[in-house]
This record gives structure tokens, C-alpha cells and sequence, in this order.
């Protein structure tokens, strides 16, 4: 055990692979559950557009209007999933429960390396910093299970620290 803060003597208990791959189920069953309800808008306009091109019959300007309209469809979504993953991951981890719903129901909270809350720009950095780990078959993750503070290469790029609490 290490201790987290030299003032009180707090001995910290880091969150290991499974604990946090449990979390990150979790949390994808409700990043799935408001990806669902975003898309619909955007899968109304992609059929709207896919209609369009039906009705064409051989207008190539109607069927131009229909491709572009599901691509910028297609390309919003992709956005607003992104947009919605980042924010959720990092709106939560930086809020005072310092962390997502699938942390807190298993008792873990992102910390820096003092044990403290971080910013709002750390947990993006995080956030983004998990394209890294999952480049080369997921090692940048699968490290959190073999390193001494149990962090995963996420964690050491923005200098941060899952634990129980």
C-alpha cells in the first residue's frame, strides 16, 4: 500500500483490471442506451434521404440531395457519439463523485496522483488518451493489470490514478 496524502496518512487502494473492466461494462450499457436515443433523429434523416433517392427517377440532382443527405446524416451521428462519450467521461470523472455511473456503483473514483479530484481538462486528456490504449490490442489497458499502481497507459499519459474508495 502507498500512501496518498502524507497529512492524514490515508492508505489507498488501487482499482484492479477486472474491477475497471466491470466499470467500463457498465458504462457502455449506458453510453449504448444514449447513443440509441440520439441516433434517432439522424437514422429519420438518413431513411428520409433514402427515400428521396427512391423517388429520383433519374433526377441526378434529387439523388445528389439524398447521398449527401444520409453522409451528413452518417457524420453527425458519428459526432454526436463521440461528443457524448467525451462529456460523459469527462464531465463525471471531473465532478465531485470523480467518476462515471459503472465506477461509482462499484466504489472506484479518478484521482491525480495526490489522491485529489481532477479538472475538467485532465479527464478530457484521459478520455482522449484511451485511443492510445486501445491501439495495439488493447495493452495500453491490459497494463493496468500488471503496473504497481494498477494504471492503465491512459492513466500514466495524464498522470492520474483510479482507486476504491
Amino acid at each position: 500500500m502507498e500512501v496518498v496524502n502524507s497529512k492524514d496518512q490515508k492508505q489507498v487502494r488501487y482499482a484492479g483490471f477486472w474491477l475497471r473492466f466491470v466499470a467500463y461494462i457498465i458504462d457502455d450499457i449506458i453510453l449504448g442506451f444514449i447513443g440509441f436515443v440520439i441516433s434517432l433523429p439522424f437514422i429519420g434523416s438518413i431513411i428520409f434521404s433514402a427515400l428521396t433517392i427512391a423517388d429520383a427517377k433519374g433526377d441526378t440532382e434529387q439523388t445528389f440531395l439524398g447521398i449527401a443527405g444520409i453522409l451528413g446524416a452518417v457524420f453527425m451521428l458519428i459526432t454526436a457519439t463521440i461528443v457524448a462519450g467525451w462529456l460523459y467521461y469527462a464531465l463525471m470523472e471531473a465532478s465531485k463523485q470523480q467518476g462515471t455511473l459503472g465506477k461509482m456503483a462499484l466504489g472506484l473514483k479518478v484521482t491525480d496522483m495526490e489522491g485529489n479530484r481532477i479538472s475538467f481538462g485532465r479527464a478530457t486528456g484521459r478520455y482522449f488518451a484511451k485511443i492510445i490504449s486501445g491501439m495495439i490490442f488493447m495493452i495500453g489497458y491490459i497494463i493496468a493489470g500488471f503496473t504497481e499502481k494498477k494504471q492503465a497507459l491512459h492513466d500514466m499519459i495524464a498522470n492520474c490514478l483510479v482507486i476504491r474508495k
